[in-house]
């Protein structure tokens, strides 16, 4: 039994790190495209449309028994589709146009953070300890990666694309953990599907510029159809990655997947570099180490909530109950 869990938690880290590289290919990808002329809200469409095609049908397919919870869910997917999703998606994109593609998912995954003041703000019971050493590390790894001395200064408009990327991401942590009915693969393509159509419409109707571009772009100092580059956001970091994803999440569990999930900021650097030749200033580089040793602290907080909350539970039910 201990050899088939060990196994199990292998084919869980597999199928994380597998993901968290498959995320991490977006940014580059996706920056090479608006290199070439392609605008940021067309590029996160046709991304966020093509992975719903691919897993939409697969998902309505394995719900067909349960089309009554499906229609119940469809509110909490459409949210979902709107913060995780279109704007997540939209913010991370419009960033990675102004901001090197690390500096922006370091930004993004300031999300984490406002899942903590949000919840604090909700329950008005103060975090953990080391919840609140992860916040400030956040915000001065924030500090230092927007580089307060002036020398690589990054673009502010960027800075509050990332922002909005940030508050999508707060927006998955906080939904996701929803209880629902819905397998985790029909959640994320409903949630595709409804966050695609927000895109659609905003397109649609001139808030956000829809602008194609050229038909060649510069990866890795090659030329490649744009087509192809279209293809490996589509399938590799959105519908691979997803699916991954929920593999590697089921294998273990979601407070080890979560930290094992932080390594996507590690491979987007890493893809950016090869891909686009670029890196974040020195600075940026120690802000970024900052960033994510606050994550993992918030991190950690949070499982020492978790566990003190369920003291608490296990406590109250050990009182014995006064006799009439």
């Amino acid at each position: 039994m201990v050899e088939a869990m060990r196994r199990h938690v292998g084919v869980g880290l597999m199928a994380l790190l597998l993901s968290s590289a498959a995320f991490g290919t977006s940014g580059p990808f996706a920056k090479s495209l608006i290199g070439a002329g392609w605008s940021p809200g067309a590029v996160v469409l046709i991304r966020i449309a093509g992975a719903a095609a691919i897993l939409l049908p697969w998902a309505l397919w394995s719900s067909r028994a349960n089309l009554r919870g499906l229609v119940r869910e469809l509110p909490l997917a459409a949210m979902y589709g709107c913060l995780a999703v279109a704007a997540a998606q939209l913010g991370y994109f419009q960033a990675v146009e102004r901001l090197t593609v690390g500096v922006a998912l370091l930004i993004e995954y300031l999300g984490i953070v406002l899942v903590v003041l949000w919840i604090w703000f909700l329950t008005r019971r103060a975090p953990h300890g080391l919840t609140g050493v992860g916040v400030v590390l956040a915000i001065a790894g924030l500090v230092l990666v927007l580089d307060v001395t002036g020398q690589t200064t990054p673009d502010l408009v960027g800075v509050a694309w990332g922002l909005l990327a940030a508050t999508g991401l707060a927006g998955h942590y906080v939904l996701a953990a929803r209880e629902t009915a819905l397998p985790p693969i029909t959640f994320a393509a409903l949630g595709l599907t409804a966050g695609g159509a927000v895109l659609a419409l905003l397109g649609a109707t001139g808030v956000i510029t829809m602008r194609t571009g050229a038909d060649q772009v510069l990866v890795a100092g090659h030329d490649v159809p744009a087509w192809a580059a279209l293809v490996e956001l589509i399938v590799i970091a959105a519908a691979v990655a997803y699916v991954l994803g929920v593999l590697g999440a089921r294998h273990l569990g979601s407070t080890l997947a979560s930290f094992v999930g932080l390594t996507e900021v590690l491979f987007a650097v890493l893809i950016a570099w090869l891909v686009l030749g670029e890196l974040p200033g020195p600075w940026q580089l120690v802000g970024g180490v900052v960033i994510l040793g606050g994550i993992i602290a918030v991190r950690l907080g949070d499982r020492q909530d978790a566990r003190r909350a369920k003291r608490d539970v296990d406590i109250d039910f050990d009182v014995p109950s006064p006799v009439a």
